[in-house]
C-alpha cells in the first residue's frame, strides 16, 4: 500500500510542479514598459488585475529611457506593451516598425486626434501644457503672452523647467516642428542665459515656486491640481499663454503593441480596459488628466476639453517622433 502511494506520489508531483510553472510563466508574460509613474498607474493596473484575473509586471521608467531601451531590444524585448508619457516617444518606437497595428474595435473608441494616424497607437489621456505662477509675486498683467517671452529680462532667474523630463522634451520637440530648429534653439539659448533653473520633474517646479524659488513654471497642468486637492490654500496658480501660442502643446499618454509580443490577447484587453468608462473616469476623477472617450463625468477643476483644444496651437501629434533630435539638441546646447 505504502508503495502505491509512493508512485501515486511520484506521478502527481511533477504535474503539480509543471502547472505551477506554467501558472508562474503566464504571471509574468504580459509585461508593460511604462514611462507613467508607478503612484498614477498602479491603481488601475491593480484594478485590470482582479477583474481579469491577467497578472502584469511592469518596468517603470523614464519614457524617454524607455522608448531608447526598446530601439536597443528590438524583436527581443520581453515588453508587451509600451504605456508611454507621451506622444513623441510612441512616435519614435512607431517609426521603427515596431508596433502592431491595433484594432479597428479600438481605434475607433478615441478621436482621431488622439491616435496615430496608421493606428499603431492609441491616447489613454490627454494632458497640457501650462504656465505656473506665483500670484503673490506675478500680477496677471504681467503674465507673458508667450512662451518666448520668457527671454525677457524681467523674467532672469524667476523661471523653473524640468530638461530631463520627458514631457518637456517632447514640449520641445513641438517646438521644432512647428517652429523651426533654429527658432527652437535661439530660445533654449535665451532661457539658459536668462538663469532658467532646472528641476528633476514636474514636482518639484510647484514646490519651489511655494517655497519662493522661483516665480513661474512650466510643467504639466494635473500637478498643481493634485496639491490643491489636498491643500485648496496652496500658493501657486496656472494660466495659458495666448491661443494658439505653441507653449500651450496639447499631449497625450499613450499605448502601443509590440510586435514581438508573446501574449497580445491580454496586451489588447488591457488597452480595452484603459480605454474603459471605468478607467477613463479614473485618469480624469484622481489624475486630473483629459479623458479620450465620450461619456466621462467632467472633473470641475479642469477647463473644458473643447476650449482647451480652442487655446492649443494646430498641431498634430504624430510629428512628434523625431526624439533623438530633440535630445541631441538639448545636449547641443548644453541642457542636458
Amino acid at each position: 500500500m505504502f508503495n502505491n502511494r509512493l508512485r501515486l506520489f511520484n506521478y502527481v508531483l511533477p504535474i503539480l510542479l509543471l502547472f505551477t510553472v506554467i501558472g508562474t510563466v503566464h504571471a509574468e508574460t504580459l509585461t508593460i514598459y511604462s514611462g507613467r509613474s508607478k503612484s498614477l498607474v498602479e491603481p488601475i493596473i491593480k484594478q485590470f488585475e482582479k477583474e481579469t484575473g491577467i497578472q502584469v509586471k511592469v518596468s517603470y521608467a523614464n519614457t524617454t529611457q524607455l522608448a531608447a531601451t526598446l530601439l536597443t531590444e528590438g524583436d527581443k524585448s520581453p515588453a508587451a506593451l509600451f504605456w508611454a508619457q507621451d506622444a513623441g516617444a510612441l512616435g519614435a518606437v512607431s517609426k521603427k516598425a515596431m508596433f502592431e497595428k491595433l484594432p479597428e474595435s479600438i481605434l475607433a473608441k478615441v478621436p482621431s486626434d488622439f491616435r496615430d494616424a496608421d493606428g499603431f497607437w492609441v491616447a489613454t489621456s490627454g494632458r497640457a501644457r501650462v504656465l505656473a505662477y506665483s500670484p503673490e509675486r506675478v500680477k496677471m498683467e504681467e503674465l507673458p503672452q508667450s512662451v518666448f517671452d520668457l527671454t525677457q529680462p524681467m523674467w532672469k532667474g524667476r523661471v523653473g523647467w524640468a530638461p530631463t523630463n520627458a514631457s518637456f522634451q517632447a514640449f520641445v520637440t513641438s517646438l521644432r516642428v512647428q517652429v523651426g530648429e533654429e527658432k527652437t534653439e535661439e530660445w533654449l539659448h535665451g532661457m539658459k542665459a536668462n538663469g532658467v533653473k532646472k528641476y528633476a520633474k514636474n514636482t518639484p517646479i510647484i514646490e519651489a515656486l511655494a517655497a519662493g524659488e522661483i516665480d513661474l513654471g512650466l510643467p504639466n497642468h494635473y500637478y498643481l491640481l493634485r496639491f490643491k486637492k489636498g491643500n485648496s490654500g496652496f500658493p501657486a496658480a496656472q494660466t495659458f499663454f495666448k491661443a494658439d501660442d505653441p507653449g500651450n502643446l496639447v499631449n497625450v499618454a499613450g499605448i502601443g503593441l509590440l510586435k514581438s509580443s508573446k501574449n497580445k490577447e491580454a496586451a489588447l484587453r488591457l488597452v480595452e480596459f484603459l480605454l474603459s468608462a471605468k478607467a477613463q473616469q479614473y485618469f480624469t476623477s484622481d489624475v486630473f488628466e483629459y479623458p479620450v472617450i465620450e461619456g466621462v463625468i467632467p472633473n470641475a477643476n479642469l477647463l473644458p476639453l473643447s476650449e482647451l483644444l480652442q487655446l492649443a496651437p494646430t498641431f498634430n501629434l504624430n510629428d512628434m517622433d523625431d526624439l533623438d533630435g530633440t535630445v541631441d539638441l538639448l545636449r547641443r546646447v548644453e541642457i542636458l
